[in-house]
Order: C-alpha cells, then sequence, then structure tokens
C-alpha cells in the first residue's frame, strides 16, 4: 500500500472480516480518526486520496487543475474498488466517493461504512487550516459547504453506521466506533 499506511503490530483486534470504510465530508475527521482508529483495533489504516495522488503521480489539486474533475472521480473509482478488495482495514475516502453509486454499491457489499457526520461550523473551522480542497477553491467556503450537506448528507446517511464527529476529542469518536462496530458485529 501507500506510504502513508500504517501497519500496527496486532492484527485485528475485534475480529473483522471486512473493511471498515469511513465517509463524509472534507474536514469531518476522516483521516484523522481513520488512523487512531485502526490503529487501535490492529488494522492497516489506507487514505484513498494517498492512493489517488500515488497512482497519478501528481497531487489531488493537480489532478482537479490539469484533468478535471470527471477523470479525478474515473481514478477515486477505481482505487476504491481496488482496496475494497484488499485484507480487512480502515479506509478513509474522500467526500464526493460515497456519492456514486457503483462504490457505494461495492462498500455495501465489500465493507462495513461509517459516516463521520460533523456541523457546519466544525467543517469550517477544519477545513480552513488547509488549502488543499479544491472544490473549496471554487467560491465561498461556506455556501460550497451548506450546499454540498445538502446534497450529500442523505446520501451518507444510506452507511452502515452514523457516528457524530464534532467538537470534542477525536479519541471519544474513535471510542464511539469501536462501540458501535462491537455492536454490529455481536448482532
Amino acid at each position: 500500500m501507500g506510504e502513508n499506511s500504517t501497519v500496527p503490530a496486532n492484527r485485528n483486534l475485534l475480529g473483522l472480516t471486512r473493511p471498515v470504510v469511513l465517509v463524509g465530508l472534507m474536514g469531518a475527521g476522516k483521516t484523522t480518526v481513520g488512523r487512531r482508529l485502526a490503529q487501535s483495533i490492529g488494522l492497516e489504516f489506507i487514505d484513498s486520496d494517498n492512493e489517488i495522488t500515488e497512482a497519478a503521480g501528481c497531487s489531488i489539486p493537480d489532478i482537479f487543475e490539469i484533468y478535471g474533475e470527471s477523470i479525478f472521480r474515473d481514478l477515486e473509482k477505481r482505487v476504491i474498488l481496488r482496496l475494497l478488495g484488499s485484507e480487512p482495514a480502515v479506509i478513509a475516502t474522500g467526500g464526493g466517493a460515497f456519492m456514486n453509486p457503483a462504490i457505494r454499491d461495492s462498500i455495501r457489499t465489500h465493507a462495513i461504512s461509517i459516516w463521520l457526520r460533523a456541523e457546519l461550523e466544525v467543517l469550517l473551522e477544519r477545513v480552513s487550516r488547509r488549502n488543499t480542497r479544491p472544490l473549496l477553491e471554487q467560491g465561498d467556503k461556506r455556501t460550497i459547504l451548506t450546499r454540498l450537506i445538502e446534497e450529500r448528507h442523505p446520501v451518507y446517511g444510506n452507511a452502515d453506521l452514523v457516528v457524530d464527529s464534532g467538537e470534542g476529542s477525536h479519541e471519544a469518536v474513535v471510542t464511539e466506533i469501536i462501540r458501535r462496530l462491537k455492536e454490529k458485529e455481536s448482532a
């Protein structure tokens, strides 16, 4: 896997048989929470955006600028479908990935999806820390995120689990995910 994946010493402490896929808007904490979750449960962490940049040989902003969003989305789909065929891992996806019906169907079939849900103000604060999000470079961040919330939240609601990722600690979010995964797997 890519250079940003991590492999803990202990493996699969929850006995999961399929990947855990984190979905949600940019700024929801998918990468940060995903790394900590993977470490806590003894799985590899994979950031699909890192895998995409590795496959493309350039950054996501460059892919958007040079090739356009449709080429990025096609590459994203191919990378995520490949990742879903691997051993159980924690996979953080880009904010738009779950909007693709083919990706969503494959996640539903081959993984456990978790929507990290965050309020607009939390998202705004988090995404303002970096300027590496091409969709937010097209206008006012609040307006764009509000539109994305309206478009994407109903689709994200199809995830297997919904966990709020608010202003609290990432550790609290990880603890809640682990609790919910144990419940789901024992049901």
